[in-house]
């Protein structure tokens, strides 16, 4: 079988797997979980089959014309490089591990067989983003996952947070679809075609005529997609979904595929000095801005929320400086410990019987409880502060050489100041990270109170993933620096000043951050009582999960190090900076204001003429059937008397005429 076969099957799988499960969901739900788990699993060993045999350093295309349009044709086919081998290697393994996670997690879940269906249908959607060697069907699978994100997002139906986070993750992100789809059909005008390979050879001979607004307009999609600033308040309110979907969309689709599709294109976007400036500074305000935020989170999914849009500043930034490598890197390796701390916070909110922090410090003896979420989110949170020996130093370093070469003017063609912009604020976020990891790491697995429900060990289904997405969070880092031939043959070692400078702010944030809450915890007074409501021992996870977003979070921990730490910043950065607001006060509130003028001008003024017509007809008709008595001399009587007055008109007139 041929590579290109391959690839082809990889995303045709997980789609047919969705077919199937929707189809005999109702009427064989033994087959569900196996048509969920299977084909998702099979695509994920044939996109390393096709890992292997792409070999990284050669580009496997084929390409068959879809529909001719008489301009710009639209081709069915495939394009893969080594970014998008080793990325479709990334969506499967971490799409089979979401699915065998929730086997166990929404094992009880009633509506279960859509829900599997809808992430096999997500994961073939990111697939064919990966693949896809045309823009017109990349858009497909692009618009294809918003869709079942707004379904996974909105899993929990019955709770309005769900409904609200489902319907803005959705709205938002097509906000910047719109420009991002104006920026492609200026793109392929100006190229001469959708192919892939096609616009990068027009991009090679400069034969792009308007870089910058192309750039720029497909730059407000990558932000909207990858919940970049300013477009990045849906994916903090997304995490009312399931837990197995946050770390689907935070690690593997989604989000990870506005970064893409910038590293596919990254010399349309270096053709435009302004548009990598532009890219630099929302990476910066992005990186810092979630970073501040997540240290003042009092949900544990909404930490790791404002942390995924924290990393993909990273990512972000260095696209910024030109380095796709350092991008594609960091996405690589973000996906594996971002999916593992989703699940495993999937596994503490269970244990818990709830979702906030607060409730979950006045507990004692959680990591007993659940010992394997306890190590493997260790493991996790140290990647995320890019702490040696794991896998988010060596990313995380990756990124802030690159920021490095480019600030001192060693990557020509990219502005310094984008260097210098990405290099600071991705130091100050190292020492922001390790800060907000470690309050998270001690609120969780370090509170003072009653001891922790006791629940029966999580299902193997759940744990073995989380010990399985453990060792990438470890090792991979490592061994991506052997993997050159996959990142444009650039090697990805850390330097000395970065690794020291981003090392060090690190450890500082985390001691610095370890001392206060010590303090603290010293003169807080333990609670006699654990106050959060616990959920039955024998509840699968997503019901105890479903339950815990009615729950009204305790009064604020005496003990939280980020109050202290971020001052007079607190309050707004746990309000996200008041951006919601502002949006609420300026664009929904003149739209809501103008739905309701239009309906009022529906109802009082449109309304009212069709209701006058219908009106007098209905007076005509009243007058008409009163005339119809039945009686001769009456007709004849008003007979003679129109005779009459027609002959009184008529002498008038005639006078009237003569007279004149």
């Amino acid at each position: 079988m041929t590579t290109t076969t391959l690839a082809v099957l990889v995303p045709l799988l997980p789609f047919l797997g969705a077919a199937a499960g929707l189809a005999v969901g109702r009427t064989a739900p033994g087959f569900v979980r196996p048509l969920a788990v299977l084909p998702t699993l099979a695509a994920a060993v044939l996109a390393v089959l096709v890992a292997v045999r792409q070999g990284g350093n050669t580009v496997i295309e084929a390409a068959t014309e879809l529909t001719p349009t008489g301009s710009v044709p639209i081709t069915l086919g495939v394009h893969i490089d080594g970014f998008a081998a080793l990325v479709a290697v990334l969506v499967g393994v971490v799409a089979s591990c979401v699915q065998i996670y929730s086997t166990g997690y929404l094992r009880d879940d009633p509506r279960y067989p859509s829900y599997a269906a809808l992430v096999s249908l997500f994961t073939a959607a990111m697939l064919l983003v990966v693949y896809s060697g045309d823009l017109m069907v990349l858009l497909v699978g692009w618009e294809i996952m918003g869709i079942c994100s707004y379904f996974l997002v909105g899993h929990y139906w019955e709770t309005p947070e769900a409904r609200s986070a489902s319907l803005k993750a959705f709205l938002v992100t097509k906000l910047g679809d719109v420009p991002f789809l104006f920026g492609l059909f200026a793109l392929a005008a100006d190229a001469g075609t959708f192919r892939i390979d096609g616009i990068l050879s027009t991009v090679a001979s400069g034969g792009l005529d308007h870089p910058t607004v192309v750039a720029l307009l497909l730059l407000a999609g990558v932000a909207g997609k990858s919940a970049q600033f300013p477009l990045h308040t849906w994916l903090p309110d997304a995490m009312a979904g399931p837990t197995p979907v946050s770390a689907l969309i935070h690690a593997a689709t989604m989000v990870a595929a506005g970064i893409y599709f910038v590293a596919r294109l990254l010399p349309v976007f270096a053709a435009s000095a302004a548009a990598m400036t532009v890219l630099a500074v929302m990476a910066a305000v992005t990186m810092v801005g979630s970073a501040l935020a997540a240290l003042a989170q009092d949900d544990i999914k909404r930490v790791l929320a404002y942390s995924t849009i924290g990393q993909l500043g990273y990512m972000a930034g260095a696209l910024a400086v030109g380095d796709r490598g350092a991008a594609v890197f960091h996405l690589l390796s973000h996906a594996a410990f971002k999916a593992l701390l989703f699940l495993a916070a999937g596994a503490v909110i269970h244990a818990a019987g709830t979702n906030s922090l607060t409730a979950m410090s006045r507990m004692s003896g959680l990591a007993k409880r659940i010992p394997d979420a306890y190590w493997t989110m260790t493991v996790a949170l140290l990647a995320l502060a890019a702490i040696p020996p794991f896998a988010g130093f060596f990313s995380k370093e990756a990124v802030l050489v690159a920021a490095e070469h480019t600030a001192l003017g060693d990557r020509p063609g990219v502005p310094a100041g984008a260097g210098w912009t990405v290099l600071v604020a991705g130091l100050l976020t190292a020492l922001l990270t390790a800060a907000y990891a470690l309050r998270l790491w001690l609120r969780t697995f370090r509170g003072r109170g009653a001891e922790a429900p006791r629940h029966g060990r999580q299902p193997i289904a759940m744990t073995s993933v989380l010990w399985v997405l453990a060792v990438p969070s470890l090792g991979f880092g490592l061994s991506a620096t052997y993997l050159d031939d996959w990142f444009d043959g650039e090697a990805l070692t850390p330097t000395l000043t970065t690794a020291v400078l981003g090392t060090g702010l690190a450890v500082a944030g985390g001691a610095v951050t370890y001392a206060v809450w010590r303090s603290l915890a010293a003169r807080a007074v333990p609670p006699a009582v654990a106050t959060p409501h616990v959920a039955h021992p024998d509840a699968e996870a997503g019901l105890v999960e479903a339950e815990a977003l009615h729950l009204p979070h305790p009064a604020e921990d005496p003990a939280d190090p980020g109050r202290a730490l971020l001052g007079p910043l607190y309050g707004p950065a746990a309000a996200g900076f008041h951006l919601d607001a502002l949006y609420r006060k300026a664009f929904v509130r003149p739209v809501l204001g103008a739905a309701s003028l239009v309906r009022f001008l529906d109802r009082e003024v449109v309304d009212t003429y069709v209701s006058g017509a219908a009106s007098t007809a209905k007076g005509l008709g009243w007058l008409v059937r009163r005339a119809q008595t039945g009686n001769t001399q009456t007709y004849l009587s008003a007979l003679l008397a129109g005779s009459v007055v027609l002959a009184i008109a008529a002498v008038a007139l005639a006078n009237a005429f003569a007279g004149a």
